[in-house]
C-alpha cells in the first residue's frame, strides 16, 4: 500500500465506522457515503488517487463486491473519474453541494485573532506596487533574458556531478552569506568584468535583487528615515522602501541620469540611502554619466549616506561602452553593489549577490540567520562551476547575439505595425524596450491596453507605474528577448489591433 492510499483509507475508515453502526445499513451504500463525505468535506483533495477495490476491501474488511458497487455510484455521479492506467481519481469539479462551496468561503472575524504588525500592514498596503503579472506569457514580459538559449545540458551535467560526489556532511546547514568558493568566483568575475575589487567576505549570496533590498532596508531603515530614489524606477524598489515606511525623495532624470544636485531637502534632513541603476536607469534606459556618478558619491560622502548601485543587466548595458561602476570610483567603502544571475541566465535559478561595506556584514548575516538561512548549496556549487569552466562567458556571448537580433527585428516591426505608438530610440542596452504613445493618453487608457493585451497572451508592464507621483510619460515596457522571432511576429500582428 502506498502512502497516498494509507491516508485515504484512514479518512474513509473513520467515516465508514460511524455509518456502518446502523442496523439497517447497506454496506456498499455506507462505503459510498463514507467516501463522498470525505470528498465534500475536503478531507481528500481534487485529483487524489483512490485505492483500488482490492486494497480498499482488505483494509476495511468488506467484500470486493461492496467496494466495486460503492465506486460505481461515485463514478455515476462523476465525483470520481476513472482513467485506464491511472486508477480512480477524485473530481472536485463536479461537487456542487453547499458543504463543498461553503468550505471555500469561510468568513473570518479578524477581532478574534491578534492584529498583524504595523510593518505587515505597510507591506500589504503597498503590494500593488509590485510588478507581478502573468507567469505563463513569455511575450512580452519584461525582465526575461533569452531563456531558450540557456545551456540546459551543461547545467544538468554539472548538477549530476555535484550529486554524484556529494558527501553526507554536505547535506547539513550552510553558511548564511554563501559558500566561500562561490563568493571567490564572483569576486574574480566582478574584478575582470566591472573593475570591482572586493574581498569575498564582503559578498552576500541572496535569491535575487528584491531580497537584497529587503535585507538592506531592514538593516538600515527606521520609520521616517530618508531614501533618495531615481524617478522613474523599478516599482519593486519603490514598494520595498515605501513598505519600510521610509521618507522617499524622488529625483527626476535627464540625459545624464539622476541629477543629485537638484535635490531639495530640509536643513535637518539626512537621507541614509541613495538607490540608483547607473548602467541603465530603469526603465528609461539612460546611462548615468561619469560626472553624475562622481556627484552622487560626493553627495553621499558629505551627508554620511550609502549608495545602492543596482547593476541589473550590466553585462548587456556595458558590453559596448565601459563606464566605471560607482563601486570602483568609491574610495570610502560606502557603496552597496547589487547583481543578479536571474536576469542573465533565467529567473527560476533564484540567485543573486551583493557586495557590502565591511561594517554592514555582521548585521546582514544576522538577518539572514533569522530568516531564509541560506541559498541552496547545490545551486551555489553548480553556478561556481559554471563560472570556473568559462560557461558563463560563452553563454553571455550567445545571449548578447540572440538578444541583439531580436531587439532589432522587434523595434523595426513594432514601428511598422503600430499607428499610435513607437519604440523609444535607444541603443541596444537591455532586455526591454519602451513603447511610447504618439499623442497624450490617460492613465485609464494605458491600463486598458495592458489588460486587453493580457487577454491575448501578451504581458507588458506600465511605464506610468514606475513613477513616484504624477508620471511624466506613459507607455508600455516590453520584454522582447525571450521570444523567438516567429512567435514575436505573430504576437506583434495580434497586438497591432490594440495599439
Amino acid at each position: 500500500m502506498n502512502t497516498n492510499h494509507f491516508f485515504a483509507i484512514d479518512r474513509i475508515l473513520s467515516q465508514y465506522t460511524i455509518l456502518s453502526k446502523k442496523e439497517t445499513s447497506n454496506k456498499y451504500v455506507d462505503l459510498y457515503w463514507a467516501i463522498k463525505n470525505c470528498i465534500l468535506k475536503h478531507e481528500l483533495p481534487h485529483d487524489w488517487i483512490l485505492p483500488s477495490t482490492r486494497v480498499l476491501c482488505e483494509a476495511l474488511g468488506v467484500s470486493r463486491t461492496t467496494a466495486i458497487k460503492a465506486y460505481e455510484l461515485l463514478l455515476l455521479e462523476k465525483i470520481v473519474i476513472s482513467k485506464p492506467g491511472s486508477g480512480n481519481k477524485i473530481n472536485y469539479l463536479n461537487t456542487k453541494s453547499e458543504d463543498s462551496i461553503s468550505a471555500t468561503r469561510v468568513q473570518i472575524d479578524s477581532d478574534l485573532y491578534p492584529q498583524i504588525s504595523d510593518k505587515s500592514k505597510s507591506f500589504l498596503k503597498n503590494r500593488a506596487l509590485l510588478n507581478r503579472l502573468s507567469t505563463s506569457n513569455l511575450a512580452f514580459r519584461p525582465g526575461l533574458p533569452p531563456i531558450d538559449v540557456f545551456p540546459v545540458n551543461q547545467w544538468k551535467k554539472l548538477l549530476n556531478i555535484y550529486w554524484r560526489h556529494i558527501k553526507s556532511s554536505g547535506l547539513s546547514y550552510s553558511k548564511s552569506t554563501g559558500l566561500k568558493e562561490f563568493k571567490t568566483s564572483i569576486s574574480n568575475y566582478l574584478n575582470i568584468s566591472r573593475n570591482i575589487k572586493c574581498d569575498p567576505d564582503q559578498i552576500i549570496i541572496v535569491s535575487g535583487s528584491l531580497q537584497s533590498l529587503y535585507l538592506i532596508s531592514n538593516t538600515l531603515i527606521n520609520r521616517g528615515d530618508g531614501v533618495i530614489l531615481e524617478n522613474p524606477l523599478f516599482p519593486n524598489v519603490h514598494s520595498v522602501f515605501k513598505s519600510s515606511e521610509a521618507t522617499l525623495y524622488p529625483v527626476e532624470l535627464d540625459k545624464e541620469g539622476i541629477d543629485i544636485k537638484s535635490l531639495s531637502i530640509g536643513v535637518n534632513t539626512s537621507p541614509k540611502l541613495i538607490h540608483v541603476t547607473p548602467s541603465n536607469h530603469y526603465p528609461l534606459g539612460i546611462p548615468m554619466s561619469l560626472k553624475r556618478r562622481q556627484e552622487v558619491l560626493e553627495w553621499a560622502s558629505n551627508n554620511n549616506a550609502l549608495v545602492i548601485e543596482n547593476d541589473y543587466e550590466n553585462e548587456i548595458a556595458n558590453h559596448f561602452t565601459k563606464t566605471p561602476t560607482l563601486y570602483s570610483l568609491d574610495t570610502e567603502d560606502r557603496t552597496i553593489y547589487m547583481g543578479t544571475f536571474n536576469r542573465l541566465l533565467h529567473p527560476s535559478i533564484r540567485l543573486g549577490y551583493m557586495v557590502v561595506p565591511r561594517y554592514l556584514t555582521p548585521a546582514l548575516e544576522a538577518l539572514q540567520d533569522h530568516s531564509h538561512r541560506f541559498v541552496s548549496p547545490s545551486i551555489q556549487v553548480v553556478m561556481n562551476q559554471f563560472i570556473e569552466k568559462n560557461y558563463l562567458y560563452q553563454h553571455l556571448k550567445n545571449v548578447i547575439i540572440t538578444a541583439k537580433d531580436r531587439h532589432d527585428i522587434f523595434v523595426k516591426e513594432f514601428n511598422e505595425l503600430s499607428k499610435n505608438m513607437y519604440i523609444q530610440e535607444r541603443l541596444f542596452s537591455s532586455f526591454h524596450v519602451l513603447a511610447l504613445f504618439k499623442t497624450e493618453v490617460s492613465l485609464d487608457h494605458e491600463k486598458e491596453i495592458i489588460n486587453q493585451l493580457n487577454l491575448i497572451g501578451v504581458t507588458t508592464f506600465s511605464l506610468s507605474k514606475c513613477y513616484i507621483g504624477d508620471p511624466l510619460k506613459k507607455g508600455l515596457i516590453l520584454g522582447y528577448s525571450s521570444v523567438q522571432i516567429s512567435v514575436m511576429r505573430n504576437k506583434l500582428k495580434l497586438m497591432a489591433k490594440y495599439i
